[in-house]
Order: structure tokens, then C-alpha cells, then sequence
């Protein structure tokens, strides 16, 4: 459910909802059925909508309770495939917790499709979410220093790529060649929320090569536009400000899955 709409600045407004399947429910629709904006960024538990002018966002203020969050067709969803190779540091690791093989964590993550659910961290990184739920493991309880790009990740229930190197908690599976950030590319981030990704297991990346994609309809978000990178910083320091829950705030809770 919508449980919230605040301003942000004259021309965004800040959607509130009840948790991450209606995160993703809300940023389908209105990218279907726009309400006027010019973008929108998917967050853990908001959805920032941004117009071209303040009267923009005040027609839209007033409509948007009145968004469904029925399900939309996924006719134009694309899917991008991934090569990987499993030889992460932390693959033992994630076997144990998981109480699996090797071989079996391989099977399982890319035996389900992902879903990108948001975008957030470092331009391009999406969280990726409905895998197998047997790999929902907790972060490594101490972060790397730096974390290759191209690493495949997990962390909770999330998988993820690192777009570029970093520092890092997840649990490192395996590599990919893919960029997922190319300010060289239109559009510059390989997923978009809404995009369903599959993971193919390779012996070895072939540098240069591109990754498979069935295109849809397009999709503008997060991890798309290079517009977005500032409006997914506004969606996420105004969502740290306002929303406090238990003993972290929401941005923490999300900057802790990184």
C-alpha cells in the first residue's frame, strides 16, 4: 500500500510503500501509465518521482494514491543474460551457510531468474531479487577493502554485480566481463529495475563480448539515465531523513547490503 507521499523540493515528490513487492509494483505502473514525471527511482521503500516543473508535480501529488498496484504486463520486460565463472572467494563460504555444494550454489543461482528490483550504492549497481531462497546469506562481517568489478555477489536475500571496484561486504561468488556502467553506452547502465537477469556459468570471460538482452519496451530508471544517478542520491538521503526503523535508518539498512 501507498503509505506515504512527501516533497521533495517543488519539482519530486518522495513515494512511500509498504515494502519492496509494492516498491516494485508502484515504479511498474507508473513507468506504464506515467504521471507526468520525467523519471523515476526505485528505492527499498520509495519510489522518487521527478518533473520538469513544480505545477507538474502538484497535479501529480494530488493522483498519485490513486495508482493500482496490480500487477503489470511483463510483455515488454527484457531479459539480459550474464556469463559468469564461480570461483569467488567467499563460493566455499556461502556453501557452507547454505548447506549445499559447490556445485549446487552454481545450479541454484543460476538455475532461477532475478528480477532487478533497484538501483543504488554506485551507478549501475541493481539489487537483484526472487533467487533461490537457499542463498539468502548474511553479509561477511567484515567488508572488503575492495571488491573487483565484475564480482557476482550475494547478501541477504539480494544478488548483485559490482559495477566497478570498491569496498564491500557480500559474500563474492564469481565474475562476470559484463559493464554494467558504460558512460559510452545510451543508456550508460547495463539493467534496469523491471529487467529479469539470468546468470549462464562459463569456464572462462571472453573479453569484449557483449551481453545477450531481449529487448522490451523501454525502461527509464536508476540504473538507466545518467540523470538518475542525482535524483537516486536525493531519493536516498531524503529517505535516511525521514525514516527511522528500529535502530538503523532505511538508508543504512540499504547502504549495509552493499
Amino acid at each position: 500500500m501507498i503509505e506515504g507521499v512527501r516533497r521533495a523540493g517543488d519539482r519530486a515528490l518522495i513515494v512511500e510503500l509498504g515494502g519492496l513487492d509494492e516498491v516494485m509494483a508502484f515504479h511498474a505502473r507508473v513507468t506504464a501509465e506515467p504521471l507526468g514525471q520525467i523519471d523515476q527511482v526505485a528505492a527499498a521503500r520509495t519510489v522518487l518521482l521527478t518533473f520538469a516543473g513544480a505545477r507538474d508535480a502538484e497535479r501529480a501529488a494530488a493522483r498519485v494514491r490513486e495508482v493500482s498496484l496490480d500487477a503489470v504486463p511483463e510483455g515488454g520486460r527484457r531479459t539480459v543474460e550474464l556469463e559468469v565463472v564461480y570461483d569467488g572467494e567467499d563460493l566455499d563460504d556461502v556453501a557452507r551457510l547454505a548447506g549445499l555444494s559447490r556445485e549446487a550454489v552454481v545450479a541454484a543461482h543460476a538455475g532461477t531468474p532475478w528480477l532487478a528490483a533497484f538501483g543504488g550504492f554506485a551507478p549501475g549497481f541493481c539489487y537483484l531479487t526472487g533467487g533461490d531462497p537457499r542463498l539468502t546469506v548474511p553479509r561477511r562481517s567484515a567488508p572488503r577493502t575492495a571488491v573487483p568489478a565484475g564480482s557476482v555477489a550475494l547478501a541477504g536475500e539480494f544478488s548483485a554485480v559490482y559495477p566497478r571496484a570498491s569496498p564491500g561486504g557480500w559474500r563474492l561468488i564469481g565474475r562476470t566481463g559484463a559493464a554494467l556502467w558504460d558512460l559510452d553506452r545510451e543508456p550508460p547502465a547495463l539493467l534496469a529495475p523491471g529487467d529479469r537477469v539470468r546468470f549462464r556459468p562459463v569456464r572462462e570471460i571472453v573479453r569484449g563480448a557483449e551481453p545477450q538482452a531481449r529487448r522490451g519496451p523501454a525502461t527509464a530508471a536508476i540504473c538507466s539515465s545518467r540523470r538518475s544517478a542525482s535524483s537516486w542520491l536525493l531519493s536516498s538521503a531524503s529517505e535516511s531523513a525521514s525514516i527511522q526503523g528500529g535502530s538503523i535508518s532505511k538508508l543504512a539498512d540499504v547502504f549495509s547490503r552493499k
